[in-house]
């Protein structure tokens, strides 16, 4: 299973989340979509899945803190105990043996994040 782990700040907007996809290796070959629980209804990931066809699957803060993670920010390794968010949710939801194929990459206006992990599915 392909996930693209996203973090975004509140005032992102979907081209945010599509610039920092497009800058972590794109959307092909994913099967989700994954982010922090508390995010995974907000209107800009929602329209994202919907255009790509893709399922959300929510991270809950637990899961999120107990991730190792390849990059680090200051901020959300603050907010979140983990390094990235993207790299922690993607991790997470590509589940066992999970492996990040693309780390955190940042989106041009700096309110959106992604990685890609691949790993066996739930």
């Amino acid at each position: 299973m392909r996930v693209a782990g996203l973090g975004f700040r509140r005032e992102a907007s979907i081209e945010s989340l599509r610039d920092a996809l497009a800058a972590a290796g794109g959307a092909r070959g994913l099967d989700a979509l994954a982010t922090a629980a508390d995010k995974a209804g907000a209107a800009v990931i929602v329209s994202l899945a919907c255009e790509l066809g893709l399922t959300i699957k929510p991270v809950s803060a637990e899961v999120l803190a107990r991730a190792e993670t390849s990059t680090r920010s200051a901020r959300i390794e603050k907010m979140l105990g983990t390094g990235s968010l993207a790299e922690a949710a993607a991790l997470a939801a590509a589940g066992q043996g999970a492996r990040l194929i693309s780390e955190r990459s940042i989106s041009r206006d700096r309110t959106a994040t992604a990685a890609i992990a691949e790993g066996e599915g739930e």
